[in-house]
C-alpha cells in the first residue's frame, strides 16, 4: 500500500476490528455496513481515481437523513502532519489534496469531518506525487501499525461521542513510542 492508501489501510483495519462484514463493490465504491455502540456505520472505499472520489458519495447524498456535517468522516493521507500522527477536523480546506477537492465538489461544501493521517513530507528531492505513490518503507509502516489501535479510538469516538469530543482527545501525540 502507498502512502496515498493511508485511509484505506485505517478503513480495513476499522472493519476489521469492529467485526463489520467484508468490503463489497456497490457502484464507485467498496462498502462494508455494521453497527458500533447502537450507531449504523457505513464505511465507504472510493474504487474511482483518487481525484474523482467524491462520486462515490452520491448516493449517500440521495438519502433523505443523511447530513454530511454531522455523518461524514474522511480518513486521508496528509505530508504537511509528521508521520506517527493525525490531526481531527470538523472542516476546512482540502489544503490542495485533490480527493478532498472532489468530496467538497460534489458535497458542495467544506463542512465535513476529516482524519488527517500524517505521512509526513517527501524527502529533499524527491518530488511530492512520487513520495504519495511509493510504499511505505518498512520503518514507516511499522510505525503505522503501531499507531493503528490509536486512530481507530479515535475514529470510534467520532462515531460514538462526535468530532468535537474526538478532536479534543486525539489531537495530540499516540502515547505509543516511535
Amino acid at each position: 500500500m502507498t502512502r496515498h492508501n493511508a485511509g484505506f489501510i485505517l478503513a480495513d483495519f476499522a472493519v476489521r476490528e469492529w467485526g463489520f462484514p467484508r468490503f463489497r463493490r456497490e457502484g464507485d465504491a467498496e462498502i462494508s455496513r455494521g453497527t458500533l455502540g447502537e450507531q449504523p456505520v457505513v464505511v465507504i472505499k472510493p474504487q474511482t481515481y483518487m481525484n474523482r472520489s467524491g462520486l462515490a458519495l452520491r448516493p449517500l447524498l440521495a438519502l433523505p437523513d443523511f447530513v454530511p456535517e454531522r455523518d461524514l468522516i474522511v480518513l486521508v493521507d496528509d505530508v504537511a502532519i509528521p508521520l506517527g500522527t493525525i490531526r481531527l477536523r470538523a472542516r476546512g480546506s482540502s489544503g490542495g489534496h485533490h480527493g478532498l477537492d472532489s468530496i467538497e465538489e460534489v458535497l458542495g461544501s467544506q463542512s465535513y469531518a476529516r482524519l488527517r493521517i500524517g505521512t509526513g513530507p517527501p524527502p529533499p528531492g524527491v518530488d511530492l506525487a512520487t513520495f504519495d505513490l511509493e510504499e511505505f518503507t518498512p520503518e514507516e509502516r511499522e510505525r503505522l501499525l503501531d499507531i493503528m489501535p490509536w486512530m481507530l479510538d479515535a475514529l470510534s469516538c467520532w462515531v460514538t461521542e462526535g468530532i468535537e469530543t474526538a478532536m479534543n482527545r486525539y489531537n495530540r501525540k499516540p502515547e505509543v513510542e516511535p
